[in-house]
């Protein structure tokens, strides 16, 4: 399969790249710099045909390497120098904010990327941008709640939803970035009295991913549970009868619609510090927030474009218009280390 010849090329050439780095024989393609070598923690089919289509447009080829987030982090740490790394993309602000810890990133300055990406979705100083926008809303019960007793995210800590929230665990990065955003917001103490309200209406302990959060809703196990918008989508989508019960049985609501607004993530990517084809990695992120890429990821992985004016998945359309939490995504991970404790005081496991 192509995917897998491209992934396979790619390995080998970063391989190559590390142990002939500095060397004098390095081949003509390599000097000439007709490649851009993609590190991802995203790992989905549109990805790659999106990859092909830049190189079809460009004739720069993309040799990509997949892993997890961290792991990927650790690898261009290691590599030093010496990283064959030129773009690293990850979903997850959070996320984006550990790799700028790790001090990977270089600023990039593209009047494309400043135009296309909000300032919003994208780090102050140019290390990163936004590529997709993910909503964290609320999956309800339709049996169980009427819309009009659903508000905000902070009513989720009043007595009247004892024993009636589901969500994952603490340690997620979605719910992390949540509670970043509302410290930014609402300060330290504010939200952790929050979390701590919010852990008494538990239904049941965090166990599993969202997409177990919206079956324990329709199962009954609890009322309400806090996910990101695209496991609903996705469970909308599918030809399981046992996934059409589920959808049947529950509906989305975006929540803060009154004041600040639903919260948003992104998956987004940077400019690798050091990296050898630096021209080509700027170009290539050009690309992925081109109107016609945006329209692949929005289409193709149920997820919102970073760039306005794109067409979305019919089903996600369906959800309806909302109003978007503004906050910079940045202070999810600058506020992290402090939602980690107060998370912990709170109970939340």
């Amino acid at each position: 399969m192509q995917l897998n010849q491209r992934k396979i090329a790619g390995f080998l050439l970063l391989a190559g790249l590390v142990s002939a780095a500095g060397c004098a024989n390095q081949s003509q393609e390599e000097a000439a710099g007709e490649v851009v070598n993609v590190y991802s923690a995203r790992h989905y089919d549109i990805d790659d045909a999106l990859y092909d289509r830049f190189t079809a447009e460009t004739g720069i080829e993309v040799n990509l390497v997949e892993g997890k987030s961290d792991e990927l982090i650790e690898r261009i740490k290691n590599e030093g120098a010496n990283s064959p790394a030129d773009v690293f993309i990850t979903v997850d602000a959070g996320r984006l904010w550990r790799a700028e810890e790790a001090d990977i990133w270089q600023p990039v300055s593209s009047e494309v990327l400043e135009t296309a990406v909000p300032e919003n979705l994208r780090h102050p100083d140019g290390l990163w941008f936004g590529l997709t926008k993910r909503a964290r809303l609320l999956v309800y019960n339709i049996d169980a709640v009427e819309p009009s007793e659903l508000s905000t995210y902070e009513a989720l800590a009043e007595p009247a939803w004892d024993d009636r929230v589901c969500v994952r665990s603490s340690e997620n990065i979605y719910n992390q970035s949540l509670l970043g955003s509302m410290v930014e917001t609402k300060g330290v103490e504010a939200t952790e009295a929050w979390a701590e309200n919010l852990v008494d209406n538990f239904a049941r302990q965090p166990e599993g991913g969202d997409t177990d959060q919206i079956k324990a809703v329709a199962a009954g196990q609890c009322d309400v549970a806090i996910v990101n918008h695209y496991y609903w989508a996705r469970l909308a989508k599918s030809d399981d009868p046992a996934d059409q019960a589920v959808i049947e049985q529950t509906a989305v609501f975006f929540p803060n619609q009154g004041d600040r607004g639903t919260h948003v993530n992104i998956s987004g990517a940077g400019v690798v510090a050091g990296a050898p084809h630096e021209e080509n990695a700027i170009a290539f992120l050009e690309f992925l927030v081109s109107p016609e890429a945006q329209a692949v990821f929005a289409e193709g992985n149920n997820e919102y474009p970073v760039v306005s004016g794109i067409d979305i998945d019919p089903v996600v359309a369906e959800l309806g218009d909302f109003k978007v939490d503004e906050v910079n995504v940045s202070a999810y991970g600058r506020n992290n280390p402090e939602v980690i404790k107060l998370a912990d005081r709170a109970g939340w496991k």
